[in-house]
C-alpha cells in the first residue's frame, strides 16, 4: 500500500494505492516549502488529512511546486515522516510528476500550464533538461498570472474594445486603483492576475480575448518548447487548467511549428497513479 501526493498553491490531492487501485481523492490545503516550513507543514496534515496519525504506508510519494531543492524537500520529508510511520518517503518537484503522468516511462515534453507554467524534456526515467520558468514577471509564459496581467493591461490602457472593457467591470465590480492596490502592494499578486484567465474563457468567442491566448501560448512554444531540440522528434504533453481549457489553441499551434501534440489532461493524478501502479507490477 503506498500513498501518492499532488500538491498545487492552492491545494493538495492525496490517494492511497492498493492492490493495483487507487482510493478515493482526499484533499487539504496547498503544501509549498517555498512558504512553510516543517511544523506549518504538519499542522496542516493534522487539522486537515483525513488519515490516522502514524498510519504506516510502505511508500510515500509526495510532489509539489516548491520541491525543487534538496532543503525544500527535506522540509516536506521531516513533516510527513513526523505524521505517517513511514520511513520510504520520496519527495519530488511537480515538474517531475507532470513528466511521469504524461509520459511514464516513454520520452517526450511535459509541459505545466496552470498559474504558472513551466516544462522540461523527460527521457522515460528522469527529467534531462529544463528551461527555467522565471515566474510570472520575467516568465511563465501562457500561465494564467500572466494571461491575467496581459488582460488587465489591455483593460486599462483600452487596447481591447470598449465593450469587452464594460463587461469586465460589470463582471468584477472593481475599480482600476483597487487593481493596482492588488497588483503592487498586497501579497500572492500571481493569484489575484490568475482569477481573470476565467474572463477570457467564459467570453472566448470575443476576438480580442482568443489573441491573448494565442500570443501567450505562441511565446511559451517559442521561448520553451522549441528550445528543446527532442521537441522535433517526441510528442509535447500539457497539463494545467489553461491548457485543457483552451487546448484547441494550443494543438492548432504546436502543430503550425511542426510540432506533435501529444496528451493534454487537466490534472496529472490520473496519469501518476498509473505510473506508480505500473510500477509496483
Amino acid at each position: 500500500m503506498i500513498l501518492v501526493a499532488d500538491s498545487g498553491s492552492t491545494k493538495t490531492e492525496w490517494k492511497v494505492v492498493e492492490k493495483n487501485k487507487a482510493g478515493e481523492s482526499m484533499f487539504t490545503s496547498g503544501i509549498n516549502p517555498f512558504f512553510l516550513n516543517s511544523g506549518q507543514v504538519l499542522s496542516i496534515l493534522r487539522k486537515e488529512l483525513p488519515i490516522p496519525i502514524g498510519s504506516k504506508f510502505e511508500k510515500i510519494f509526495f510532489y509539489g511546486s516548491g520541491c525543487n531543492s534538496s532543503a525544500r524537500e527535506k522540509t516536506i520529508r521531516k513533516a510527513i515522516g513526523d505524521f505517517f510511520s513511514t520511513s520510504e518517503i520520496y519527495v519530488g518537484s511537480d515538474l517531475l510528476a507532470a513528466a511521469r503522468s504524461l509520459c511514464g516511462n516513454q520520452p517526450g515534453i511535459a509541459c505545466i500550464i496552470g498559474t504558472g507554467s513551466n516544462s522540461c524534456y523527460y527521457d522515460g526515467k528522469s527529467i534531462i533538461s529544463n528551461v527555467s520558468p522565471l515566474g510570472y514577471i520575467l516568465g511563465d509564459e501562457a500561465g494564467a498570472a500572466v494571461i491575467g496581467r496581459k488582460l488587465i493591461s489591455g483593460v486599462l490602457k483600452k487596447q481591447v474594445p470598449d465593450y469587452v472593457i464594460k463587461l469586465f467591470f460589470e463582471t468584477y465590480k472593481i475599480t482600476p486603483a483597487e487593481i493596482q492596490e492588488n497588483v503592487y502592494m498586497k501579497p500572492f499578486p500571481n493569484k489575484f492576475l490568475g482569477q481573470f484567465s476565467k474572463f477570457i474563457s467564459a467570453n472566448i468567442q470575443i476576438p480580442d480575448l482568443q489573441e491573448i491566448i494565442i500570443s501567450c501560448f505562441d511565446d511559451f512554444i517559442k521561448r520553451n518548447i522549441l528550445q528543446y531540440p527532442e521537441s522535433k522528434i517526441f510528442p509535447v504533453h500539457f497539463t494545467g487548467s489553461i491548457a485543457w481549457h483552451f487546448r484547441s489553441f494550443l494543438e492548432d499551434l504546436l502543430l503550425e511549428n511542426d510540432l506533435k501534440p501529444g496528451i493534454i489532461t487537466l490534472s496529472p493524478m490520473t496519469g501518476l497513479i498509473k505510473y506508480h501502479i505500473d510500477s509496483l507490477k
